[in-house]
């Protein structure tokens, strides 16, 4: 991948809204958050400049500084995608327009504590669908019990599930993944996805997702 931030985000939103097309939807029902961790803000204000608005951090610290260093741009959403610790939700809560990576009561409690006084916090509970040693996220049996204590809380709104399925090349078996999350989002009456990465979001889209996280293809290649 070569090219400037602008022209790569334009090659993405047009592969976006073509597999939008193809699986009969509206460009409109997928939202693109360019994943900048470890890119300096320099990036993020140009893929800013060229229209983009949602960013995904996965860093609580880098995310509250970043937030800072762009304060001046209006309108930024700031999506915060990776796992947290307890003591690194303050970060989280003051400034992140959607939490993708839910997957503890008491992450869940915490954010709930720290984000009073503001709007609730979309939040997208993570699922472990490959019962992967090395990923964070709850098993899908889990998950009933999860969202009972979740929708109990206030200051937080469920909306969707979050997973990385097990990597392949096999586009049937990335599928598969997408569907299975997809039908599990539908057991649990929730009706957001967040699923898809520079490598498969196409196939994402195919099966549903409302957001996907691209990074690479739009910044390039991290340290």
């Amino acid at each position: 991948m070569s090219g400037s931030v602008a022209d790569n985000l334009a090659r993405v939103r047009e592969r976006v809204a073509k597999a939008c097309a193809s699986a009969g939807r509206p460009e409109a029902s997928v939202t693109l958050v360019a994943v900048s961790k470890l890119k300096p803000a320099a990036l993020i204000r140009e893929a800013y400049a060229a229209g983009q608005r949602d960013f995904g951090e996965n860093y609580a610290q880098e995310l509250r500084d970043k937030a800072v260093e762009l304060a001046d741009l209006d309108g930024l959403r700031w999506h915060a995608i990776g796992a947290l610790q307890t003591n690194k939700v303050k970060y989280v809560a003051r400034v992140a327009h959607a939490f993708h990576a839910l997957d503890r009561p008491e992450i869940a409690a915490e954010l709930s504590k720290r984000r009073e006084g503001a709007s609730p916090l979309p939040c997208y509970v993570e699922v472990n669908l490959g019962a992967e040693d090395t990923k964070h996220g709850l098993a899908p049996e889990a998950l009933g019990d999860f969202l009972v204590q979740v929708r109990a809380l206030p200051n937080l709104q469920p909306v969707g599930l979050m997973a990385l399925p097990p990597p392949t090349d096999d586009v049937a078996r990335m599928r598969e993944g997408f569907a299975l999350l997809r039908e599990l989002a539908r057991a649990h009456a929730l009706t957001a996805l967040s699923m898809g990465t520079t490598h498969d979001f196409e196939q994402a889209i195919q099966e549903g997702a409302t957001v996907v996280r691209v990074g690479t293809a739009i910044f390039g290649e991290r340290p």
